[in-house]
């Protein structure tokens, strides 16, 4: 038996941000599609118990949900009813028509860490309690609609292929989404012509894999809704309360972030938040030309298990240009070596961290003696100072550093994501967490407590002046080695 469900619009201030005009006949038209084949409402209910719930409260700027569009992405800041929102609009058309639905996250250990619970509560406050049974793992229709749970970290190519099967796929905090887990669920998601994918989260950093995709990018076939607080027509005084008090209280990117859905410069945490946020509103994430006259030193962050990061760095004066950040995962000295040599630079020195004179088990040999096989003249090692000192360093540095922007994106995403582990019983930061962008950010480390020593060669050119907008730059003397 379907229940007959219809989203009542809540009274709201005119949209602001959905660049979509929305009429009444486009909403009502696509309402209809979806539920066309029920059209004698009466009918389908006259043996219904459930008199009474054909009606569901609903913010109208979520109206698009509604609309046959194959990517929906809902994303804003605290307060917004994104959530609440799409879990209402799920529920009425589940119970408008068999479905068959999966909520995912990036990582959900069990099924507490699901909008499971939100579901249960939103069936209750609809008065749907007699139409759905919740089960312990899965929610189930009347009519036949599923609601399933799963995380995306732990799917591979083989497990995906169970969810082949799904009209609906709502992916919940999708902010901290992996690429890899992208591809996998998007092709997975193809039942007919119909099916669609829906996802919702608070932006972190615009270079975050679901942030490009879906906004910065956006996909054919995709609506953008950006859901704040002002959006909210239930927005409750004890949440305004709040958002005016940060307002007052917090940073403005920190503010901007959790009420106004706008991406942070550094992720909350960020060992050098401050550093990189005064690096990007200053300017000094921009164009950063390669200038001949200039040595270019590769500054490594070595890795034998996982990925290796280097740093291409210049030095003029007092101001440290980053023209080039790579990472390379699982690739050999040799190779990358290779890889370095084909660029038409002036080579400084290399520097290499404090094991990088460690011999390999397989060969004897340290990092240091293969690349001076491989032909760099120059390889020195950065001292080993211990990782406070040198993040004291990092922050001094970073004051005086200019990104490319086009060539060192791996490297100020490092930056930004950069934090310390906290003890969850005290909330104290410990030491730094070694994951992706530690590479990164050692590598930056490692820069600083060398730069004074990043010379040029005798006879460069030492009368240009500066000017950012030029495709060279002036030089310094030189230092010595």
């Amino acid at each position: 038996m379907a229940a007959s469900v219809s989203p009542r619009v809540a009274p709201q201030q005119p949209n602001r941000r959905f660049e979509r005009t929305l009429t009444a006949q486009d909403v009502e038209a696509a309402y209809a599609e979806y539920t066309a084949w029920a059209s004698d409402l009466e009918h389908q209910r006259e043996a219904s118990e459930l008199e009474g719930v054909d009606n569901a409260d609903f913010p109208v700027k979520l109206q698009p949900l509604f609309m046959p569009y194959r990517y929906k992405i809902v994303y804003g800041g605290r307060g917004g009813a994104k959530s609440w929102g799409i879990a209402r609009a799920l529920l009425t058309q589940g119970a408008n028509r068999p479905l068959r639905i999966c909520c995912f996250r990036e990582i959900q250990k069990n099924i507490k860490e699901s909008v499971h619970q939100l579901l249960k509560d939103q069936i209750e406050a609809m008065g749907l309690q007699d139409f759905y049974t919740v089960q312990a793992e899965t929610i189930i229709g009347a009519n036949g609609t599923l609601i399933m749970f799963a995380g995306l970290s732990v799917q591979t190519a083989a497990s995906i292929k169970s969810y082949e099967g799904i009209d609906i796929a709502w992916v919940e905090e999708a902010a901290s989404v992996r690429m890899s887990s992208w591809r996998l669920l998007m092709p997975t998601i193809r039942k007919g012509k119909h099916s669609e994918i829906w996802v919702s989260m608070n932006p972190e950093l615009e270079t975050d894999p679901t942030y490009r995709l879906f906004i910065e990018d956006e996909l054919p076939n995709s609506v953008l809704i950006e859901m704040n607080w002002r959006d909210n027509p239930w927005f409750p005084d004890v949440l305004e309360r709040e958002r005016v008090h940060a307002k007052r209280t917090m940073r403005p990117d920190e503010y901007n972030n959790i009420w106004e859905g706008k991406c942070r410069n550094a992720v909350e945490g960020a060992i050098y938040a401050d550093e990189i946020s005064e690096a990007i509103t200053q300017g000094r994430v921009t164009v950063v030309p390669y200038d001949y006259r200039l040595a270019v030193h590769p500054i490594f962050d070595l890795g034998w298990n996982d990925k290796m990061f280097v740093i291409l760095a210049q030095r003029s004066l007092s101001e440290v240009r980053i023209i080039g950040a790579f990472e390379f995962d699982h690739e050999t000295l040799n190779a990358i070596s290779a890889q370095l040599k084909k660029l038409p630079y002036n080579w400084g020195t290399v520097w290499l961290p404090h094991d990088g004179t460690h011999g390999d088990f397989k060969t004897g040999k340290s990092t240091k003696q293969i690349m001076l096989e491989l032909g760099w003249t120059k390889v020195r090692i950065v001292p080993n100072v211990p990782v406070e000192t040198g993040i004291k360093r990092a922050r001094l540095c970073l004051e005086r550093c200019y990104f490319d922007k086009r060539h060192s994106e791996p490297l100020v995403s490092a930056l930004r994501r950069y934090k310390r582990n906290m003890n969850t019983k005290s909330e104290e930061f410990q030491q730094p967490v070694h994951d992706a962008a530690s590479h990164g950010a050692d590598a930056f480390r490692y820069l600083s407590i060398v730069v004074e020593k990043l010379t040029n060669y005798a006879g460069a050119d030492a009368r240009s002046t500066h000017n950012p907008g030029a495709a060279t730059y002036p030089v310094d003397e030189e230092m010595g080695m």
